[in-house]
């Protein structure tokens, strides 16, 4: 159930009848569809909520129909591309002129740079952006330079920068990419929090069942010991370390330990190495099973999740598979390490270390009593810091915060 506090600023728009107009931007229709799910409508209440993305049919008319918001179709490039950008900056610009918002908010990088500007350019009073990771953090050279530039020109745009993690504001400190006090983190951290109840142990009924089914159906045995990696099959991900890590218990003859792999093949940047490719291919005990949108079930049948990522913002893979009680592998970079506490509900090892992220995952497949430790309290820490209510509410407080500052 969400807990609902109702700043005294929102009583006296509704009281008056009128609401404050508040835009969301992402790049893409997917990233608001996901990371935003449920927070537009729930913002809705007190807002009137515009929706901002380019356009495909699936994410798009989702949106508009489960949060309750209309929709506006921009096309924005992923990549860098001047024409393209400048045609899409123009649109904003107009489109912000002719709405007069009172509040601008940005998620993903083209779109908090494009997004920011035009709302600079159009005046709009308040202009926020949400930053969920920093990509160029694992590239070199110019392309670096360029989005580090690109980045700085965000921020300076921007009134306020709300970084999803405490160590991704320190990153973005030591990036100098612009003053600390800018920056803030809402909450405990993440874009959205976690809803709790969806993501749940319990979410089907004959639990016991549906898990030996499912198992059976994929290939899998009661006995067996599940690792279950969820996010893109990349190499920034950490897949080429996973895949030899559990290589090596294979050789050393875990013949109950099994590998689940769910989502895309990267198919852009961070293409896996060729030696991982044959593994994957050859490797009987690794299940690729492609994306889904509910991987609930995936989280059930398994037994430790595994993120052994190079770069985050704050991972939602994360707090899923803990809100469904499993413990954690994960690399210590910011996000990573907020959500999990060393020996407490998951594991922690170093970033690229193969042979450390092997040594953890054989402790866990070693040592039930301590798997089932970490897990009990796995749910626990996540009810407790990222249920949705909690970021929800201290967005609302924000944004009320920032309109009354701007009426002074």
């Amino acid at each position: 159930m969400v807990v609902i506090c109702v700043p005294k600023m929102v009583f006296k728009s509704i009281q008056m009848n009128t609401k404050p107009k508040l835009i969301r931007i992402t790049t893409v229709p997917i990233s608001m569809n996901i990371i935003l799910k449920g927070q537009l409508a729930f913002i809705n209440q007190y807002f009137e909520v515009i929706g901002v993305s380019g356009y495909d049919e699936k994410h798009f008319n989702k949106i508009e129909k489960r949060e309750g918001i209309k929709m506006h179709q921009i096309e924005m490039a992923r990549n860098i591309s001047v024409f393209k950008d400048l045609r899409a900056l123009w649109k904003l610009y107009f489109f912000l002129k002719k709405e007069k918002p009172s509040i601008v908010h940005t998620h993903t990088p083209k779109a908090g740079l494009l997004g920011m500007m035009a709302s600079k350019i159009a005046n709009v009073p308040i202009r926020l952006h949400t930053v969920g990771g920093i990509p160029q953090i694992e590239l070199k050279g110019w392309k670096r330079a360029i989005l580090n530039f690109t980045e700085k020109l965000t921020y300076r745009f921007a009134n306020k920068v709300y970084p999803n993690s405490v160590g991704l504001k320190d990153l973005i400190l030591d990036m100098g990419y612009c003053d600390k006090t800018k920056l803030k983190v809402l909450a405990n951290g993440s874009s959205n929090g976690i809803n709790t109840d969806y993501f749940a142990p319990n979410f089907v009924e004959n639990t016991i069942a549906y898990k030996t089914k499912l198992r059976r159906d994929i290939g899998l045995e009661d006995k067996d010991i599940v690792f279950l990696f969820v996010g893109r099959i990349a190499h920034d991900k950490g897949i080429n370390e996973l895949v030899e890590a559990f290589e090596r218990l294979t050789i050393e003859q875990f013949s109950n330990a099994k590998l689940v792999l769910i989502g895309p093949f990267e198919k852009d940047y961070g293409i896996l190495d060729s030696r991982t490719k044959v593994v994957l291919e050859e490797n009987k005990n690794i299940k690729l099973l492609g994306r889904y949108d509910d991987v609930r079930p995936y989280y059930l049948i398994s037994d430790i999740f595994v993120l052994p990522t190079y770069r985050e913002g704050f991972p939602n893979a994360v707090l899923e598979a803990q809100s469904m009680g499993l413990p954690c592998i994960v690399t210590n970079i910011n996000g990573c390490n907020e959500i999990i506490q060393h020996k407490h509900n998951g594991l922690i090892v170093p970033v690229k270390d193969s042979m450390a992220l092997h040594n953890a995952m054989k402790i866990l497949l070693d040592d039930e009593n301590y798997r089932l430790k970490l897990a009990s309290f796995s749910r626990q820490n996540i009810v407790k810091k990222y249920k949705q209510d909690i970021i929800w509410n201290a967005l609302l407080e924000e944004y009320n915060t920032m309109l009354e500052g701007k009426m002074k």
